[in-house]
């Protein structure tokens, strides 16, 4: 049986699509739900979930283990909001749920498809960007350090079949809107990590690390191959560290 776990915050536009993707082979849906002010609620009340309400923390991920805590079932599967299950996917765990669990396997890579502004990301380090999804409880869990870390798994971690459709940015204002999110945990990070404003960081955080960043996702990585979405996607990407740095120059 499988446990399938989200955690949302104004999810209406994405939330129906991926919990249809799985509402079939899941015997309970649990969303921990970060104070959404729209119809997240009620959408996912509709798909007969289980809804924890909490606070929305800026590390989204302690709201995630929240809900991995709270499944009842052997097998889990983490989503996003955004993400949705395609059917090879949901034929490999069909038949993940027919075996008798292995007491040597953790969790399962996952591969995805990034789509960003209407394009299937092919190249810029983005496919197949592979994460922990699907696991056995007790036997994965996430640090709850950042908001990109790999779970923690105890045991062997295989390749799933299938993927993951991350639909995380249909539109360059949703991309914006979570980029202004990132960077401004990013900025938090380099706080609470007492990072120094001096002439060395400020050439590292203002000139370095975005030049570094964008010559690897669109040079090395080939991100030129997915035209001006791939050119944006490097840019912004590389913008990540000035802007997360004059953040954290505000915030002193």
């Amino acid at each position: 049986m499988l446990s399938v776990v989200l955690a949302t915050h104004n999810e209406e536009k994405n939330l129906s699509a991926c919990l249809a993707s799985i509402q079939d082979i899941a015997k309970e849906i649990i969303v921990v739900d970060g104070e959404s002010t729209d119809q997240t609620v009620t959408i996912a009340k509709q798909f007969k979930a289980q809804v924890i309400s909490t606070t929305n923390k800026s590390n989204f991920h302690i709201n995630k283990q929240m809900a991995i805590d709270a499944a009842s079932c052997e097998l889990i599967l983490q989503l996003d909001a955004d993400e949705v299950v395609d059917e090879e996917l949901k034929n490999f765990i069909k038949q993940l749920m027919k075996q008798t669990p292995d007491p040597k396997v953790g969790a399962w890579w996952i591969k995805r498809k990034n789509f960003f502004c209407g394009r299937l990301l092919s190249k810029g380090g983005q496919y197949p960007d592979p994460v922990i999804r699907l696991f056995y409880k007790d036997r994965a869990r996430l640090p709850q350090k950042d908001v990109h870390e790999q779970m923690q798994v105890d045991g062997e971690v295989y390749q799933a079949v299938g993927h993951l459709l991350h639909y995380s940015n249909p539109t360059f204002s949703d991309y914006y809107r979570k980029f202004q999110t990132y960077t401004t945990f990013k900025s938090l990070q380099l706080k609470e990590n007492k990072l120094k404003i001096n002439p060395i960081s400020f050439v590292e955080f203002m000139i370095i690390k975005p030049l570094v960043t964008f010559i690897l996702i669109y040079g090395r990585h080939k991100g030129f191959v997915d035209g001006w979405q791939g050119l944006v996607f490097a840019l912004f990407s590389a913008l990540h560290h000035p802007v997360a740095y004059v953040k954290l120059i505000k915030k002193k």
